[in-house]
């Protein structure tokens, strides 16, 4: 027996939708959770210079430790591997920027530039596997603009400022959080809808 694309495609598909609906109200409150810490790294910079490396580390050591909360038993989702790597390495992020304040802000930018490229990159490619469902281009967005950010700050190397860290990791966390929270919000009222 010879499966297609298409048929191999819509057994992915459903596989997501049934572990999105699954764990909806940990994808929604993930989602909540790291839009509020993007607004929080955006306004950061405005309040506070010293001290905000560790404050960012927090935010991503949080926001890590609540997207490994919806990995949890979800290891049969179509490339859980590359979104657990995604998720490990913001937490390594963030315990470095809380424990080594002091490191040199080109360091810092390196890790947030992986961090940025390596996240953005496996939400373009869960997008492109969840290609058909609705609303599934905000997943896309989010990835593209993290893969953005971390073309500005290879522009903006070595001297890129600890502000501009905060901006753009507020933007990549209000996107990536917004996006996942939406998918959620629709998946989990799709239940009559039959998306």
């Amino acid at each position: 027996m010879s499966i297609t694309v298409n048929d191999a495609s819509a057994v992915l598909r459903q596989a997501v939708r049934d572990t999105i609906r699954k764990r909806s109200l940990l994808f929604l409150i993930q989602g909540g959770v790291m839009v509020v810490a993007g607004v929080l790294a955006l306004l950061f910079p405005a309040l506070m210079s010293t001290g905000l490396i560790e404050v960012l580390g927090w935010l991503l050591v949080i926001s890590g430790v609540f997207q490994s909360i919806t990995l949890i038993g979800a290891t049969q989702v179509p490339y859980f591997w590359m979104q657990l790597v995604s998720t490990a390495l913001q937490i390594i992020v963030g315990y470095l920027l809380i424990s080594h304040p002091e490191a040199g802000v080109v360091a810092i930018t390196l890790l947030m530039l992986v961090l940025f490229m390596v996240g953005g990159i496996a939400r373009v490619v869960f997008a492109l596997m969840i290609r058909p469902m609705p609303d599934w281009g905000w997943i896309l967005a989010s990835g593209l603009i993290a893969i953005l950010c971390a073309i500005v700050l290879i522009g903006n190397l070595p001297g890129a400022a600890a502000w501009l860290l905060g901006i753009l990791l507020g933007i990549q966390l209000i996107t990536e959080g917004g996006a996942l929270a939406w998918l959620a919000w629709r998946v989990r009222n799709s239940v009559t809808t039959g998306l």
